[in-house]
């Protein structure tokens, strides 16, 4: 792997505790949303997009959420078929969309019940990810891997 932006966001992103605590993202930008607490909301999306830069390399590739990040990863870089997995993401981005407008219009249920699906549909892709991509991740785990 080389050393240009693209390498350092993924390295830096396979850090489980970036992946894990992007977890909280979505919920804290719902709740921030329904409470009108904007500069919460601001925070949510700075720190979602900032994540990925603020921990160090993994040392080992190891960890689930390790390998969560480099299967998507592979399947981005690859542009490789994912089948069925494609309709849990895209589906997701309504679901995702309909929880931060029940948050806005304050539906405690709509928001809340949109929230928990979301997130289930995106560990279900992710799990998927690992699951389907496990045997080819080689090249990008040993990128990471400290001997």
């Amino acid at each position: 792997m080389g050393t240009d932006l693209t390498d350092v966001f993924w390295t830096r992103h396979a850090n489980p505790k970036s992946g894990w605590s992007r977890v909280a993202a979505l919920p804290l930008v719902v709740y921030a949303t329904y409470a009108r607490r904007w500069r919460l909301l601001v925070l949510a999306i700075a720190f979602t997009g900032l994540n990925p830069f603020l921990f160090p390399p993994p040392k080992t590739s190891d960890a689930w959420m390790t390998k969560v990040v480099l299967a998507e990863r592979y399947w981005r870089e690859t542009g490789a078929d994912v089948g069925a997995l494609s309709f849990l993401n895209l589906v997701n981005v309504p679901v995702t969309l309909y929880a931060i407008y029940a948050a806005y219009r304050r539906n405690v249920g709509g928001a809340t019940v949109a929230t928990a699906l979301s997130m289930t549909l995106k560990f279900a892709f992710v799990a998927g990810l690992v699951r389907r991509f496990g045997d080819d991740l080689g090249d990008l785990e040993t990128s990471i891997d400290v001997e």
